[in-house]
């Protein structure tokens, strides 16, 4: 296969453009080459007097071309450089994806996934896959019925404490941009694409450097993909709450069965399985505590905290192409930025082009914001949160010198940086007006620090005459002092940041941005420890000392909880909507590796 690397196109172009300029170029005919796709494409916006879709292709021929090809001008790097081509041979890639040859241990009941965001779909699908006919659990609704309770609660409605943006089908990724981007090269993002790619209809997500799908076209895709783990022997029950585990003994620690209540009738059910994967993502906060009560072990790790920025998107477009994207044939700009102050990280994430701020709350009592945007990223505000790193030394209880207590105090809790996101969310509730409107605040009387009286009196009409973002934030939005509802540390972090960030895209530090708080569930702040065989891990174990002459240093090893496969955002191992599907294909590839088909 001959790969043609960087061919530069000018916005508009596509693929029969691109197909065209490569074989008259190469001087062969278009009878002669099959298979011709892209296999990566990027925007190259340095000179915004010329900018260019950096774009690499693939395509097939028969031996004898191929090697003619590859013969003109052949340099030392391995690659064919003509007529300001590159090529190179590339091995065709496996077309299909393939799980792991099955096991041998019989497997008590079928596999269950608990929760059906990104983590659960993806692990429920490899299993359907494989012949292993999952049931899953998951405690929201149908995404029909929870998009209908999570626009009615955006119109003023009651918050569904089950059915919310955090909960129900598809997860907290369906009311987002759907970008489908990380940072790390495992080769099971290649089947994540696919799926996506092919339940939605987007070849472009296989191959775009930033590829999204917008919350409108996801919620077609979480469909489609129920739909074919339903059709391959799995079943999907909606409106069915996980709250803890049978086991077989103290001493081994097993699961034989999973207890699950219905949560629209209190019903209870016990569910036999000796395999349950439990991604049950970032917000299920009661569930967390419960199952730290049952002994399950975890640890407090880093996240998150800041707020939303808005901006017009016309001011994002400025500042990245110099001209409007729609003039350009492109899509509506974005940015990625990271800086260090204070020694603290603050960086943008969940960039949304042309979207909206949306109440994210999965209870009662609380604001939460997160960002949120349709296929086309058509709405006249940009958006993203401004985040700044929180460390476990901030939220951990301290000891009589200041620091924090350590693993072995009975003063520790794993669990003490949801607290510390509760208690901010809280706060922003309050200072919201305790009916969900958001707070929020201008970057002008942010930086300032005016006092939140000042703010609701000078906010709402910022001063001048261009055009300024306006809150796009559904359920309202009070103007008042945002670092109220903010850590201390968060606060002044935001503070240095916005005009560096501003430096590095024009007009980002604008004194009429809007900043809307809180943004706190970029990341779990626990995580559940796992060994290699993806098993999580017990609270404690009285293992006796075979040499209590020679004591070992440190805590006793955990001992597994055997059957708890923990996976993705909620379990501490996932970042986004590709970095928790991919994870949870990984730990159903641990059951597959391990069980023999029912």
């Amino acid at each position: 296969m001959i790969r043609v690397h960087d061919v530069k196109l000018y916005p508009g172009q596509g693929i029969k453009t691109l197909k065209r300029l490569v074989l008259g170029r190469l001087a062969v005919d278009e009878e002669d080459v099959r298979n011709f796709r892209i296999v990566r494409q990027s925007v190259d916006a340095r000179d915004k007097d010329d900018i260019r879709l950096v774009t690499t292709a693939e395509f097939e021929t028969d031996a004898a071309l191929e090697r003619e090809l590859l013969a003109l001008g052949r340099r030392k790097d391995g690659a064919a450089y003509y007529r300001g081509l590159r090529l190179s041979r590339v091995e065709k890639e496996a077309a299909v994806y393939a799980p792991p040859e099955a096991g041998a241990e019989r497997l008590k009941g079928r596999p269950v996934v608990v929760g059906f965001g990104p983590a659960g779909m993806f692990a429920a699908l490899v299993l359907a896959e494989a012949g292993y006919r999952p049931l899953v659990l998951e405690r929201g609704k149908k995404i029909d019925e929870r998009v209908r309770d999570v626009e009615a609660f955006w119109a003023g409605g009651p918050l569904d404490p089950e059915s919310n943006v955090q909960f129900g089908e598809g997860g907290a990724g369906t009311f987002s941009d759907g970008k489908l981007t990380t940072g790390t090269h495992d080769p099971r993002i290649a089947k994540v694409l696919d799926e996506f790619a092919s339940a939605s209809g987007l070849d472009e997500l296989r191959y775009k450097s930033k590829p999204h799908i917008g919350t409108d076209k996801l919620r077609v895709v979480v469909t489609e993909i129920r739909r074919k783990i339903e059709s391959l022997g799995g079943e999907i029950r909606f409106g069915w709450k996980v709250t803890g585990w049978q086991e077989k003994n103290a001493g081994n620690r097993r699961i034989e069965a999973l207890y699950a209540t219905e949560t629209s009738t209190g019903r209870t059910a016990a569910v036999e399985t000796s395999a349950a994967v439990f991604a049950l993502g970032h917000s299920a906060r009661d569930t967390i505590r419960a199952f730290r009560a049952a002994g399950l072990a975890m640890e407090p790790k880093p996240f998150s905290m800041g707020v939303r920025a808005e901006h017009l998107q016309s001011t994002v477009d400025l500042a990245q192409y110099g001209r409007p994207a729609k003039e350009l044939n492109l899509e509506p700009a974005d940015y990625k930025l990271a800086v260090k102050v204070n020694g603290r990280g603050v960086y943008t994430f969940c960039m949304c082009p042309g979207g909206t701020v949306v109440a994210a709350s999965s209870s009662e009592g609380t604001v939460v914001t997160n960002g949120m945007s349709d296929h086309d990223r058509g709405g006249t505000n940009a958006n993203s949160a401004v985040l700044v790193d929180v460390r476990p030394s901030d939220y951990l209880p301290k000891d009589a010198n200041g620091e924090s207590v350590p693993a072995d105090s009975p003063l520790f809790d794993p669990l003490a940086g949801v607290a510390f996101q509760e208690k901010y969310e809280r706060l922003a509730f309050e200072k919201g007006g305790r009916g969900y409107a958001a707070p929020a605040e201008r970057l002008a009387d942010f930086l300032a620090g005016k006092s939140a009286e000042a703010v609701a009196r000078e906010s709402a009409s910022p001063s001048g005459t261009a055009p300024s973002p306006a809150p796009t934030y559904a359920r309202g939005t009070v103007w008042t002092d945002v670092s109220e509802c903010l850590p201390g540390f968060v606060a002044d972090a935001l503070r240095e940041a916005f005009p560096l960030f501003g430096r590095r895209v024009r007009g980002f530090d604008r004194p009429d941005t809007v900043l809307t708080a809180v943004e706190s569930r970029s990341s779990s702040p626990v995580r559940i420890p796992r060994g290699e065989d993806g098993l999580a891990r017990a609270a404690s174990v009285n293992t006796p000392d075979p040499h209590p002459e020679t004591p070992l240093p440190g805590p006793a090893p955990l001992a597994p909880l055997d059957g708890f496969y923990p996976a993705g955002e909620g379990a501490g191992y996932a970042g986004g909507i590709v970095s928790a599907a991919v994870d949870g294909i990984r730990q159903a590839e641990a059951i597959i590796r391990r069980f023999a088909r029912p």
